[in-house]
């Protein structure tokens, strides 16, 4: 078990959907025992710390159909108090379940935040009329950086339309907050049962805040999601992020990601060129490799300074638009390529790295990403990666939504040592502090 005031690897809020805890007015003991030993796992292997925000499901959902039965006509209100005191109910359940591991305050209130917090669980449950469970766990997820909201319920993905009344419902593995406010519209309605509901989508598109939403009841695969692996679950964030993000606008900052001119304007360019060429100096004075390959290279600057310097460098990179745009020279050593699928073979470069690149990486390609720059590798893998540590960037940059996977330190590092043919080299001859950058230099076991 994690040693408890230990800084966690990752921080998630998991909002656990009702229908996971009951069916037909039955308490799904085995669900809870395969859960809570996920947890556990998670906890004593990766280090994770979790908030885990319990909703009402089928009970409450009985306890309003009575109500009605018996009066008739019930005000929103009483609707929503009658759902609240039930997820209360179940996280009181969670609570005790995780009772040795987890703060002993359920959070039942989402404007007081958590006092000492270090245990690596802490359980809420529904607050005031308006405000469902799933916006409560939005609420989590920014108040304590949580890097993704997982939300569980009993199905493998969100679809169009509803799939038990439309057989040409398809399922949607990848979408936009705009496209899903069609599917779960934009007003709370009480008892409303939907895979995220409409005022936590509007939150957590407000916020930017990615959200996965997945079967609850498929334990291997909420370890896939959390292990960086592909996995079943439709990922809702507020563009679509793929190839076609990284377009000319990207690379001239038209979308938004510097609140000044950084790349387009002289002084930009300048230090641009200047990071890049400390970047090469540094790689050619302390590893010196005879070959190296830049994935996610952009235009190829990186290249272009260690090719200057006598190394054979190439790059690839998944804009089209960034090749086109690199300059003449420097084209005819970059490739148009997918990070899970670098096409090169085994041991084929003395160094292989990337400068901000896995950031961006979708989280269910980030294992692969990494597993693919080791494979093509024969010596050394250097990483240069934005994590929450690195506090400079919110002065030069304003919100950057093809962030999608921004992680803490201790969340790679557990990656890399699970990996099992690599060394992680802590000690360098000189890196840049940690509220500056992240540097990952890893060996390759022979």
């Amino acid at each position: 078990m994690a040693i408890f005031g230990k800084k966690p690897a990752e921080t998630v809020v998991i909002s656990v959907g009702g229908s996971l805890l009951a069916s037909d007015g039955k308490l799904d003991v085995n669900f809870l025992k395969k859960f809570y030993l996920f947890i556990h796992k998670q906890i004593s292997e990766h280090n994770r710390r979790f908030l885990l925000v319990i909703g009402g499901g089928s009970i409450a959902r009985l306890y309003r159909d009575a109500a009605k039965d018996i009066i008739g006509q019930i005000t929103d209100e009483d609707l929503d108090w009658i759902g609240i005191h039930t997820t209360r109910l179940n996280a009181h359940l969670f609570r005790t379940v995780f009772k040795e591991i987890a703060h002993p305050r359920i959070i039942e209130n989402y404007e007081k935040p958590l006092r000492h917090w270090n245990e690596p669980v802490a359980i809420g449950a529904g607050w005031k009329p308006g405000w469902s469970t799933d916006y409560c766990a939005t609420i989590l997820a920014r108040d304590y950086k949580a890097s993704v909201i997982i939300n569980l319920s009993n199905i493998d993905y969100v679809f169009d339309k509803d799939p038990s009344r439309y057989k040409d419902a398809k399922k949607i593995k990848k979408t936009t907050w705009d496209y899903f406010e069609n599917i779960v519209g934009k007003k709370w309605v009480p008892g409303t049962n939907a895979p995220f509901d409409a005022v936590a989508s509007q939150l957590a598109k407000r916020m930017g805040i990615m959200v996965i939403v997945a079967n609850g009841k498929n334990i291997s695969n909420l370890n896939r999601i959390l292990n960086g692996e592909s996995f079943k679950g439709t990922v809702i964030t507020n563009y679509k992020i793929d190839a076609s993000y990284y377009d000319r606008d990207y690379f001239e900052e038209q979308k938004g990601e510097y609140p000044l001119p950084m790349t387009q304007s002289v002084p930009g360019k300048y230090i641009h060129d200047l990071a890049n060429m400390y970047r090469a100096i540094w790689i050619k004075l302390f590893i010196n490799p005879k070959n190296c390959l830049d994935i996610g290279c952009g235009t190829g600057r990186l290249v272009y300074f260690l090719r200057k310097l006598g190394i054979e460098a190439y790059g690839i990179e998944i804009s089209e638009y960034a090749i086109s745009a690199a300059e003449k020279e420097i084209q005819p050593f970059l490739q148009h390529a997918d990070l899970t699928k670098i096409p090169f073979n085994d041991d084929s470069f003395d160094l292989v790295l990337s400068f901000d690149v896995m950031e961006h990486m979708e989280r269910s390609k980030i294992k692969k990403s990494i597993e693919e720059s080791v494979r093509v590798s024969r010596k050394f893998v250097l990483h240069k990666i934005y994590t929450i540590e690195n506090s400079w960037i919110e002065w030069t940059h304003a919100q950057d939504f093809s962030h999608i996977s921004v992680m803490s330190q201790a969340f790679w590092y557990d990656l890399f040592k699970g990996l099992g043919n690599v060394s992680i080299v802590k000690k360098f001859v000189f890196k840049l502090p940690a509220f500056f950058e992240s540097l990952f230099l890893l060996r390759k076991k022979s």
